[in-house]
């Protein structure tokens, strides 16, 4: 399997993650060659649904990045669905307690460590014979810390069997603390929230993530103890490097 993010997360290495939200396979193929750790397709924000996702998941397979998702929401039929087509990693949205959490790991791993139904069509193909034996252990879940009830209630989240790892909105987390939507915060109480949340992380002995930005903030992150770090996505850095071009062409 490709187990490129479980490997840098276990080795301690930073990881990069890149992100898609356009629903094209070619632009997902184009991100997978870039070198990044993982890949998250997004359902939720992003504008692909089920059918583009399996389509960029085929796009991405030959490269080693480990594909992730999020899932529009913490449902078990589309989790389930995603994993099939051959995800290896969840970050779930709008997970706000301890129940949630559970019912996270419980949708990504078979019985008995969970209650994920049986019928891996793509994952079983591309992953071989003996997916169903190794897939408890081998794919990632992320919960998101995105709203006021989830951040107080972060340490029982941190706690629960089988979570590989916190992963912070700071959009959504923003709007739940009276702040205006936006990533790489520096508000001293968004400071303060976000390492709140690595601290519960790195308390549980899990690995805490967070989506950024410009580059030089994802570093800062990973210097303070993150463990993992999303790169803007897909649109934004089209949209930098287009716009750079014709304003460098405009002067």
């Amino acid at each position: 399997m490709k187990t490129r993010l479980k490997d840098c997360l276990a080795s301690g290495k930073g990881v990069i993650n890149g992100w898609l939200s356009i629903p094209n396979t070619f632009t997902a193929e184009i991100m997978a060659a870039q070198d990044f750790d993982s890949i998250t397709i997004d359902l939720q924000h992003g504008l692909v649904d089920y059918q583009a996702a399996l389509s960029m998941l085929q796009a991405m397979s030959a490269s080693d990045a480990t594909p992730v998702v999020r899932p529009p929401w913490l449902e078990p039929g589309i989790i389930m669905k995603l994993l099939d087509a051959g995800a290896l990693g969840v970050i779930c949205p709008m997970v706000n307690n301890r129940a949630d959490a559970e019912q996270l790991v419980g949708m990504c791993r078979y019985v008995p460590d969970g209650f994920r139904s049986s019928g891996p069509t793509r994952a079983g193909m591309v992953y071989g014979a003996d997916y169903h034996n190794r897939a408890n252990e081998t794919v990632i879940t992320f919960a998101m810390i995105e709203t006021e009830e989830a951040l107080a209630k972060v340490d029982e989240i941190a706690e629960t069997p089988g979570l590989t790892g916190l992963y912070i909105g700071p959009s959504d987390l923003s709007i739940s603390l009276g702040h205006p939507p936006g990533l790489d915060r520096t508000e001293p109480e968004m400071l303060e929230a976000i390492e709140k949340i690595r601290r519960a992380a790195k308390g549980a002995g899990i690995k805490a993530g967070i989506h950024c930005l410009e580059t030089d903030y994802a570093k800062q992150m990973l210097t303070q103890g993150f463990d993992l770090v999303t790169l803007a996505n897909d649109v934004r850095l089209l949209s930098a490097a287009a716009g750079g071009a014709v304003k460098a062409m405009r002067g």
